[in-house]
């Protein structure tokens, strides 16, 4: 699925993917934290937001979407 999108758009999700995993504590960074992250990311690319702004917003939202479920 991943290499479906353009070369410019493949280094924009992995850019927001290592921002997005860089605001979780450390104490939740681990595979799944980052899949969810990824999935974020992959389902707004999907959408047609390309760009890494969308991008890193989406991995953002999700970072705060697995805080509150971690500290629920």
């Amino acid at each position: 699925m991943f290499n479906t999108f353009d070369v410019r758009t493949q280094a924009n999700m992995e850019v927001a993917l290592e921002r997005g995993c860089s605001r979780l504590p450390t104490t939740h960074c681990d595979h799944e934290s980052r899949k969810a992250i990824a999935q974020a990311i992959l389902a707004c690319a999907k959408a047609g937001n390309m760009s890494l702004t969308e991008l890193t917003h989406a991995a953002e939202y999700a970072v705060g979407q697995l805080m509150q479920r971690k500290s629920a």
